[in-house]
């Protein structure tokens, strides 16, 4: 099943879970739907809008578990990302890992993430 990915600072995700459900960062918010990357967008999103952030969680989330409320919509460069237009169900999500930053200043990913991503889609296998 494929999976997508949000990079979501640890605070706002332990919000999050006491709550019951994904609401958004406030990029979100105010864009009015959650963004999220896939597999093979994911190292870009965190370089370009999380550089030398810290203390941030990767969540993969169950695309199918989402719906008709998520949307493959162009965005950098016309790439297709994925957008969800309401609240992320926790019962979607799939993982929570660390995402710390590496010796070289960036994120470090898992390695089966990374190497799963399926080139065509972007969505992991």
């Amino acid at each position: 099943m494929p999976v997508i990915y949000k990079i979501c600072p640890r605070a706002l995700w332990r919000e999050a879970e006491e709550a019951g459900r994904f609401a958004g960062a406030p990029v979100d918010r105010a864009d009015g739907f959650i963004h999220f990357s896939t597999a093979e967008q994911v190292a870009e999103t965190a370089a370009r809008h999380f550089a030398n952030v810290s203390d941030l969680l990767l969540i993969g989330i169950e695309a199918e578990a989402l719906g008709e409320a998520l949307r493959y919509e162009p965005s950098r460069g016309g790439a297709l990302f994925p957008h969800l237009y309401g609240d992320l169900p926790l019962n979607a999500v799939r993982s929570v890992t660390e995402l710390p930053i590496g010796p070289d200043g960036q994120h470090v990913f898992p390695a089966d993430l990374i190497s799963s991503a399926d080139p065509a889609t972007g969505a992991s296998v």
